[in-house]
């Protein structure tokens, strides 16, 4: 008898869900062993409908919903939504509104990148630097309430400007707390280049050079750390990036190592930049007045956030509400990096490679429109009401979209009245 064939792998599954994985995602790997042959990263597990929203929106309601695609970039979603819209109205916001906004968003940029270094540390097992860089996130979040009044979704941008100034005093905080921050983040420096342990675990996994990161289309640190210099805030300014002098950050290791390296000197640029902003703050009005509706047009407008460049359409239509808004987030630029560095490494570094792009899978996936025949538009093969006419070009609005949902998930058994009647007899 002849022997059978030895497979050429074995399929696991890693998510939705899994306490590795932060948010629900799914990766499909390949296995020879603890050996990665190939993965496949499959993303739509967040439901949000958010670029629908917006249609139903106005534009200052839609200003703060953008604000909710994310926690940590959450002033980058809504600078860049309201660039695009100011664009479009033919607003030119004051000078001391583009340096609130810079200051915000470089504090927002210090506190995600202290907060991956702690994610980092946590994932292969160096849960003392979770401790250290989460504990100076609270000096960080504490400053951004005190300037802004929140410490997630901060809620200063307004159109034309911003809702808040900065007093003396709070520029005084905002120096000592860049003090503090800048001592400890030399600490995380000496970490990174001199402990030999982490140096071993990070160095030479999630291979990406310059080359495929280049071809792949990544952006942020993933890609300045495969030595590809490439920064929005420098290669198309906006606000006043072209008046602050700063150093884009880059690496030539291609591996993990690399990228938290590079996050570590991108703390230390920002330190500066903060600084820059609050000595050369000019003085003036922090808002100029908008129009309720915005003229018809389109805009695009990229901002360099934390993870990297992002990307957000609008289109009006003359009133009120936008006729379209499209979000492209840093991770979906990046997510189909980490395929490509999975490949020929070790189980074992999956969370730590999947983690190296700062994902946030929420940022990712929105709710979008085919375009095409509206017929062929469904849901498990039913197409959404009042849009049934062949070669239609109407749209589905927020309505339909929520009764068709509920009509998928009763053709599937799940009854929300009669779920709704359980609940409020329960609470009874």
């Amino acid at each position: 008898m002849g022997k059978n064939p030895e497979p050429r792998g074995v399929r696991v599954a890693i998510g939705p869900q899994h306490p590795a994985l932060k948010e629900p995602e799914s990766f499909s790997v390949l296995l020879a062993g603890e050996k990665i042959l190939e993965s496949g990263v499959r993303l739509g597990y967040n439901h949000r409908g958010i670029e629908k929203a917006c249609e139903e929106r106005t534009y200052v309601q839609d200003l703060y919903l953008i604000e909710r695609i994310c926690g940590i970039c959450s002033h980058s979603h809504s600078t860049a939504f309201i660039s695009a819209v100011e664009e479009i109205a033919g607003l030119e916001i004051p000078r001391r509104a583009k340096y609130l906004r810079m200051l915000i968003g470089e504090l927002e940029r210090v506190h995600s990148h202290l907060l991956w270094l702690g994610v980092a540390g946590h994932e292969v097992g160096f849960d003392t630097l979770l401790m250290y860089t989460w504990r100076d996130r609270e000096v960080v979040m504490d400053l951004l309430a005190a300037l802004t009044g929140n410490r997630v979704n901060y809620g200063v941008n307004t159109m034309g400007g911003v809702r808040r100034d900065v007093s003396e005093d709070q520029k005084k905080q905002v120096l000592t707390a860049v003090d503090i921050l800048e001592e400890r983040t030399k600490y995380y420096i000496g970490v990174a280049t001199q402990e030999t342990t982490l140096i071993q675990r990070l160095s030479g996994v999630g291979k990406l050079n310059h080359e495929d990161a280049i071809h792949l289309g990544a952006v942020g640190p993933t890609a300045r750390a495969s030595s590809v210099k490439r920064d929005v805030r420098k290669d198309d300014p906006y606000l006043a990036y072209d008046e602050i002098p700063f150093n884009v950050v880059t690496s030539d290791h291609n591996d993990i190592y690399g990228r938290a390296v590079v996050r570590c000197l991108e703390l230390m640029e920002s330190y500066n930049m903060i600084r820059f902003i609050i000595a050369n703050m000019p003085e003036g009005p922090i808002a100029v007045k908008a129009p309720r509706k915005v003229p018809a047009g389109e805009a695009i407008s990229r901002y360099e956030a934390p993870r990297g460049e992002d990307v957000h359409y609008v289109r009006a239509n003359g009133s009120e509400k936008p006729e379209r808004v499209k979000v492209r987030a840093p991770t979906l630029a990046n997510v189909q990096v980490v395929s490509h560095m999975l490949k020929d490494g070790y189980l074992a570094d999956l969370p730590i490679v999947v983690a190296a792009i700062d994902p946030c899978f929420s940022c990712t996936d929105r709710m979008i429109a085919v375009a095409g025949d509206m017929a062929a538009i469904n849901m498990g093969g039913t197409a959404f009401p009042g849009c049934a006419d062949a070669g239609s070009k109407a749209r589905a609005t927020w309505e339909q979209v929520r009764q068709h949902g509920i009509e998928f998930y009763r053709r599937r058994g799940v009854d929300f009245a009669r779920l709704n009647e359980t609940f409020t007899a329960g609470g009874r």
